[in-house]
């Protein structure tokens, strides 16, 4: 079934037929075609390329939803929802459903917190889907109640309201949720993401498992995820730095809840001056974790970034007692795994500790990567042991 609006690309803009993307340079001519509307795209010959949604407000101008032609109807979306919940199929605890391109549903989010999925639609295509795209939800899982959660900066570039709130039922104002030993308060509506770092959850179970016996230092904290682990797991103490005062409030909310509050001290602090005032009080940690918000949202940030993540991992090594373990992250796109590892390198390098890698760190099982969308692939970290200490295990 085609649709009257036909989206034409320029002559060798052919990087569509394999990666979902168009952007506005890549267009020779759109027809037809209203903001949010599903468009087919055609080659610079007429050619059927696939089938997307239209937006010529943002650079990123449409987003390939499937290189068959067949509609974006009631139908795919049941489909594609259905395929993507079957792909987590054994997760427990909070899990991501639907993630947007990786899914085949770019723009899409959808992340599940017991009783309760949140939505988080990225693109206008999808907000005026939304009501199709729950049905497929509730198909999928059984009739939970779901959330808005857009997100602010994608709603205004893409240029529509974003939505917060309760679909058409209200549910509870917090659900706490189950990872490992460890549970997790989420307050629906507030903090980052949707509620929780997801991206995470398999990294905070490992670097838990790893925890037993040492201190704990877990900068850029957010809400204590990474240290509720590590003390559940046996650590001795935490320190625990943010900056958010929500996310503060959030992390000795997740510290009492799992019992460890008297073995955590929840500091209101830049990280980058907690690290280096940690050094000159001559502290040593066994375990420090580095887990920072995106420093390169774009390539022209890159070089600053790249500065940023030397600076907190040279002081972080410094910080390391003997045999003490690094689980270190970047969740910028634009910071490739060589880079990382390279910056890291040398980060170790000035600070004169010799570290031990004992694996490579991606994003949790709910997040798939696609290999022609390297876009999915953008969390990365590395975990590393200081030299003088015994090697553990790690599979």
């Amino acid at each position: 079934m085609a649709t009257l609006a036909v989206l034409r690309l320029k002559r060798g803009h052919d990087r569509a037929r394999v990666h979902p993307w168009i952007f506005k340079g890549d267009v020779a001519e759109a027809t037809g075609a209203e903001p949010g509307d599903a468009v087919t795209v055609v080659d610079s010959g007429g050619r059927f390329v696939g089938r997307g949604l239209f937006n010529p407000r943002p650079g990123l101008c449409c987003r390939i939803v499937t290189w068959r032609d067949e509609p974006l109807d009631d139908t795919l979306w049941r489909a594609r929802i259905a395929g993507a919940v079957a792909r987590r199929e054994g997760r427990t605890g909070a899990t991501r459903l639907v993630w947007s391109e990786a899914d085949e549903l770019p723009g899409l989010v959808a992340d599940r917190y017991g009783p309760v999925v949140v939505v988080q639609c990225l693109t206008l295509g999808m907000a005026r889907r939304r009501a199709a795209l729950v049905a497929a939800l509730r198909a999928a899982v059984g009739d939970v109640t779901v959330f808005s959660a857009d997100d602010a900066a994608s709603a205004a570039l893409e240029g529509f309201v974003g939505a917060t709130g309760w679909i058409d039922r209200p549910g509870p104002a917090s659900v706490v949720v189950d990872e490992g030993a460890a549970r997790l308060l989420v307050r629906l509506g507030a903090g980052h993401k949707t509620g929780l770092y997801l991206d995470q959850t398999d990294n905070r179970l490992r670097v838990g498992a790893l925890a037993a016996g040492r201190t704990v230092l877990d900068a850029f904290a957010y809400t204590a995820g990474f240290a509720c682990q590590a003390l559940s797991g046996g650590a001795t103490r935490a320190v625990c730095i943010e900056s958010s005062k929500e996310a503060l409030a959030g992390a000795i909310d997740n510290l009492a809840l799992n019992g460890v509050a008297d073995r955590a001290e929840v500091r209101d602090d830049n990280a980058f001056d907690a690290l280096r005032a940690l050094e000159r009080a001559g502290r040593q940690f066994g375990l420090v974790i580095l887990d920072p918000p995106p420093f390169a949202r774009t390539r022209t940030a890159l070089p600053g970034a790249l500065r940023g993540y030397k600076e907190i991992n040279l002081r972080a090594a410094r910080l390391l007692g003997p045999g003490g373990i690094l689980a270190t992250f970047s969740c910028s796109y634009h910071v490739s795994e060589t880079v990382f590892e390279d910056t890291v390198r040398s980060a170790a390098g000035d600070a004169g500790v010799r570290l031990r890698l004992l694996g490579a760190l991606g994003p949790s099982a709910d997040h798939p990567a696609l290999l022609t969308v390297p876009e999915t692939r953008y969390l990365k970290g590395l975990l590393l042991q200081a030299s003088a200490g015994a090697w553990p295990m790690v599979r």
